[in-house]
């Protein structure tokens, strides 16, 4: 049996990171660019971007460039980027209450469709873009009606796994946890940790060797 070649995650990332100043191009009408400009414009290597970009297939043409629009519509469609994806938020504090009402959700086809918190105080009241908070209980029956595909988490550390734990039960495969624990999961299912204290250390790290 031939093994499924898998896609360094590192270059998943990069591939992700390409997208924006794509998007950037297209608006301001640019219709070709280079592997180095487009690799300028996101701080990395010409050769990597090239690198990265035949794991997928043959773009561009050699001395020529890329055309924008196509290599944005195929870097969507590596990404699954060109379709909506559903998404339910648990934890509608500031963080969570920030990423309902982020544009870059709604703008890269992530559409928070369902809300659900534990604090009886929110429970039945609406958000700014329509939704109505709903209790966790509610969760199993939400991912069937709605049908979710990806579960946010922004609860605190001591909610999360058991939040997790009942995204997975609804049939929810993939989540997206912004909350500071790494959860545990079944092998069929996803996660996706978000840790912005990871981020900042790192900057104190890098700060504290240069000053």
């Amino acid at each position: 049996m031939v093994k499924e070649f898998k896609i360094p995650d590192a270059t998943i990332e990069r591939v992700a990171l390409y997208l924006r100043p794509l998007e950037g191009l297209m608006e301001r009408n640019i219709r070709v660019v280079s592997s180095e400009k487009l690799a300028d414009m996101c701080n990395v290597n010409p050769a990597q971007v090239r690198k990265d970009l035949s794991f997928f297939g043959e773009f561009g043409v050699r001395g020529v460039g890329y055309e924008v629009n196509d290599l944005l519509r195929e870097i969507k469609r590596i990404l699954a980027s060109d379709r909506e994806w559903r998404l339910g938020i648990v934890g509608l504090d500031d963080m969570g209450m920030a990423l309902v009402q982020h544009k870059d959700f709604q703008q890269r086809g992530y559409r928070f469709i369902a809300a659900f918190d534990s604090d009886s105080r929110k429970i039945g009241k609406s958000l700014p873009n329509g939704l109505v908070i709903q209790p966790l209980s509610m969760i199993k029956q939400a991912a069937k009606e709605l049908r979710i595909e990806i579960g946010v988490i922004t609860t605190d550390a001591v909610e999360a796994q058991r939040v997790a734990d009942l995204f997975f039960e609804a049939g929810i495969m993939a989540v997206l946890n912004f909350s500071p624990v790494h959860l545990r999961k079944p092998e069929c299912c996803l996660v996706e940790n978000v840790d912005f204290t990871l981020n900042l250390d790192h900057l104190a790290y890098e700060l504290n060797r240069i000053g």
